[in-house]
């Protein structure tokens, strides 16, 4: 299994513009925050289930569904015991903490959502070209690629890692969850070690290819803005302003 969330497929998000995908994730990010109620969470929900829809990355959702459930969990057992309110259900726990507990949950859960399917459907190529295009200094967008792409290289190694401490017989399901905490204990080393190689191969092979010694660059990927583009762009700068004004 690719460590790698992009989906190699042909979709209708999947032509937009990398600066049009940007502008919705940002969109993405400003709309939950505007918003309070479960409701218009939900609402929310649904309209980035259907934009998943179109760039077919909901199946990615099965790889972070347990993220997805404990932020979740956390956010609504912590609001609802905390958060101050007047109508008590059990011990602590108010309904009014436990709407607040809900509507955090939801809009945490959308953003990483619309940050999934933004990765999903966005080559790391097609980010930094979009990022350039918008004036973003290119040591600023080759890191941000860099960061996207070290995650997946980071778990792999992990992963490796562990079914090499296995095959020499570490155990890393026995015991309570104390022993197994202090199981990975061992595995923290040859982990950032080995993180620590590759990011020493990956400086000299940039140094060995001139990185920065030219400010003018060239790419093979070309990308422009559409018909499909501009409409995008002006339903979601519609949606943003009804929103706003709905808020105030």
């Amino acid at each position: 299994m690719s460590l790698f969330l992009y989906v190699d497929t042909d979709s209708p998000v999947h032509r937009l513009d990398p600066r049009m995908k940007l502008f919705l994730l940002l969109e993405s990010f400003v709309l939950p925050i505007l918003f309070a109620r479960v409701a218009e969470l939900l609402l929310l929900l649904c309209v980035l289930a259907v934009y998943g829809g179109l760039g077919r990355a909901l199946g990615n959702l099965r790889r972070i569904w347990v993220l997805l459930t404990t932020i979740a969990v956390l956010s609504i057992v912590s609001w609802s015991v905390f958060a101050p309110g007047g109508s008590p259900i059990v011990w602590r726990v108010t309904r009014e903490g436990m709407a607040v507990g809900i509507g955090a949950a939801l809009k945490i859960d959308a953003m990483i959502v619309s940050g999934l399917i933004f990765l999903s459907t966005t080559k790391t190529e097609e980010i930094v070209l979009g990022l350039l295009r918008l004036r973003v200094p290119f040591g600023m967008a080759f890191a941000f690629s860099l960061a996207i792409r070290m995650v997946p290289t980071i778990i792999g190694t992990a992963l490796t890692v562990m079914e090499a401490q296995r095959s020499r017989g570490l155990d890393l399901s026995r015991g309570g969850l104390l022993t197994r905490v202090r199981s990975f204990v061992p595995l923290l080393a040859p982990i950032f070690l080995h993180t620590m190689r590759n990011t020493d191969h990956l400086a000299k092979a940039l140094e060995a290819r001139g990185f920065g010694a030219r400010h003018e660059r060239t790419s093979f990927l070309e990308i422009g803005l559409h018909t499909r583009d501009v409409v995008t762009c002006v339903l979601g700068v519609l949606v943003l302003a009804a929103c706003v004004l709905m808020r105030s």
